[in-house]
């Protein structure tokens, strides 16, 4: 049985390395600043968890979690996003509550639990920030789901999730009655800074080139 610090090194390995939909590299570094910790300190539990074979790691060089890591990792983000579900739709929690509470959950170790949490939801595929479930085998939906960054001018598009998942930035959304489920058009777009002028049924908001970053949405 892995410890707590165990699991949570291999869900940030996970989520450093899935960022932005794609694979990337992880270094010593980028893990150390993630977990609030120093290198030598990550470095020490990276060697653990070579010895258990759950990363591939060789000194100063890049980080990769192992075909049972990856699985170990995937589980963690399973239990976590269904706990936060459940927090949301169940418990009437706000979206921008939930996360410090599942991860304290997530580490309950119990298969059968999950199982049975799963089926009392009805099987959600995403989370209450947009964020996909994986579900019992480990496998996550595909979507095509874009960046609003990425909207396309009088196009009309639907809130699915977010990639900041900040108090600030949740209720920023919040406060402008853009939350997840919403339609909307994007009505213009400013060259000078990247800005966007949003309409939605709650009338007309400016969001920001960096906000729209960390707001994933669909075309509808």
């Amino acid at each position: 049985m892995l410890s707590v610090t165990e699991e949570n090194y291999l869900k940030a390995i996970y989520h450093i390395s899935h960022q932005d939909d794609s694979v990337n590299a992880v270094g010593t570094n980028e893990l150390a600043s993630r977990l609030n910790l120093k290198p030598a300190t990550v470095n020490d539990m990276l060697k653990k968890l070579k010895e258990k074979k759950l990363v591939k790691y060789e000194k100063y060089g890049k980080i990769e979690l192992t075909s049972i890591g990856s699985k170990t990792a995937l589980y963690l983000v399973r239990k976590h996003r269904l706990w936060e579900t459940f927090l949301v739709s169940k418990l009437r929690f706000n979206w921008d509550e939930v996360h410090e509470i599942a991860e304290q959950l997530e580490h309950i170790n119990s298969a059968k639990l999950i199982e049975r949490l799963d089926e009392f939801l009805l099987y959600p595929l995403f989370d209450p920030h947009g964020d996909p479930i994986p579900d019992s085998k480990g496998k996550i939906r595909k979507s095509s789901f874009i960046k609003l960054s990425n909207a396309k001018l009088k196009n009309h598009y639907k809130v699915m999730g977010v990639r900041d998942h900040s108090t600030l930035f949740l209720k920023y959304l919040e406060k402008n009655n853009f939350v997840i489920g919403t339609s909307f058009q994007v009505i213009s777009m400013e060259d000078f800074d990247g800005s966007f002028q949003i309409k939605t049924r709650s009338g007309q908001f400016t969001i920001s080139n960096k906000a729209a970053d960390f707001i994933i949405v669909e075309e509808v």
